[in-house]
């Protein structure tokens, strides 16, 4: 590369394929300056960086069950959600205790069991920055003394403010009545976890963690990931180490081209994914897909782990992974979860959006879409099926909401996130 001497960048995303891709995006960028980019990727993931043109480092977030078994990418949390799915239809306030509890608990064991093998491969690699998109913290990172970032690739109501819903609830910004009831809830739920794991931070030689939070924020760069036009207002602002991305599309999925048999036909061509954990629950996909059955649209529907037990109909296509960037260009509205990279990639290509939310940020996503009406958010398991076609025809037909639609993403466009992250962090390298 022209100019100064590449660096060295290390991504550390969570084992999922959300901060997996957002990191990707990012990386890509970087790479095509001229710099090393490596990722630490749990074993299960093991190639699929690679064969993106990246290093790899592996490692474990827990002792494997059986030294003979090949692991799919990311299986304990597909496994995790399938067992849990029951829970998803209880209020978020209830699913502190039942969800989002053991979640952490398995998150922080995670960061227990790898943080040796973290000081390891940051030894071993010598970044010159590491870039983080996790919920939980990993003291590895801060106590090593080199410069890193974090990204919050979910809502960012997970950066806790005074006038911010709180994270998981799905309560509206405007609308205080049960905030102090669920932070109550969410003390008592979560605060002893949040305690130990905070004195795990500081054995490791790193600061201890603020109340209430199981990270940290990075002295040197922190990256949020939503439209100005979608984020909330805060009490506090935040400093000058945060810096809003506000998309980060990667442009590193292949081409997709719908099947001649749904280019031929005629109607609205919509995208229905819950994201590769959301479809794990067999029982919701079918519904969804008998309730588009009928209906005149096209769909493109992401199968997810267990399409195997899953039957298109015939207004319809699909496969179990499928190239979302690529897709949602040609799509006219997204049916989804509410997951923070559909959310936004939704936005950043101007589609308006249907959202079903099931766990974690989900809720917070949905909400804020519907209050700031580019989307329309329902029950996932309680919406009868005229109130899902209902929500897909007003969304389409929406003139205004299309015009809001397309000026964001002109914008968005125009200012791509991914190589604004890029300068920031060449940046934070150059200051080492």
């Amino acid at each position: 590369m022209d100019g100064p001497a590449p660096h060295t960048f290390v991504f550390f995303p969570e084992g999922a394929y959300g901060p997996t891709n957002n990191c990707v995006g990012i990386g890509d960028v970087l790479r095509r300056r001229g710099h090393r980019v490596v990722f630490i990727v749990e074993e299960s993931f093991k190639g699929t960086l690679e064969e993106k043109g990246f290093e790899e480092r592996l490692m474990r977030l827990s002792a494997p069950a059986d030294d003979d078994a090949d692991e799919i990418p990311g299986q304990f949390w597909k496994d995790y959600i399938r067992e849990t799915a029951h829970l998803f239809r209880k209020p978020t306030i209830e699913q502190l205790e039942g969800f989002i509890k053991p979640t952490f608990e398995a998150l922080c064991d995670g960061a227990r069991h790898v943080d040796e093998r973290l000081v390891e491969i940051l030894d071993e690699v010598e970044p010159d920055v590491t870039v983080e998109d996790n919920v939980v913290a990993f003291p590895a990172l801060p106590a090593s003394g080199g410069r890193w970032a974090r990204i919050v690739s979910c809502n960012p109501a997970e950066v806790k403010d005074a006038d911010v819903p709180p994270p998981f609830s799905g309560y509206a910004a405007d609308d205080r009545s049960g905030w102090s009831e669920y932070w109550a809830e969410y003390d008592r739920a979560l605060g002893p976890l949040q305690a130990s794991f905070s004195e795990f931070c500081a054995e490791r030689g790193a600061p201890s963690l603020p109340a209430r939070e199981f990270i940290h924020a990075s002295p040197h760069l922190n990256l949020w990931i939503y439209p100005r036009e979608v984020d909330y207002a805060r009490a506090s602002p935040l400093d000058t180490t945060w810096h809003n991305l506000e998309a980060s599309v990667r442009s590193t999925d292949e081409p997709y081209e719908p099947p001649e048999s749904l280019v031929s036909a005629t109607g609205p061509l919509l995208y229905l994914s819950l994201g590769s954990l959301g479809s794990a629950d067999v029982g919701l996909m079918r519904t969804l897909i008998a309730t588009l059955a009928d209906c005149p649209y096209r769909v493109i529907v992401s199968m997810g782990p267990q399409h195997a037990e899953l039957q298109l109909a015939d207004n319809m296509t699909g496969a179990e992974f499928l190239p979302q960037a690529s897709i949602l260009p040609q799509v006219d509205l997204v049916i989804t979860h509410g997951g923070n990279n559909t959310v936004t990639e939704s936005l950043f290509y101007g589609k308006p959006m249907v959202l079903l939310p099931l766990f974690w940020d989900q809720y917070d996503n949905a909400q804020r879409m519907h209050e700031t009406s580019f989307g329309r958010r329902l029950s996932a398991y309680e919406h009868e099926p005229g109130e899902l076609r209902g929500a897909v025809d007003e969304r389409l037909s929406d003139d205004a909401l299309g015009g809001r639609l397309a000026e964001l993403s002109a914008r968005l466009q125009a200012n791509r996130g991914t190589e604004y992250a890029a300068d920031l962090l060449e940046a934070t390298a150059r200051t080492a």
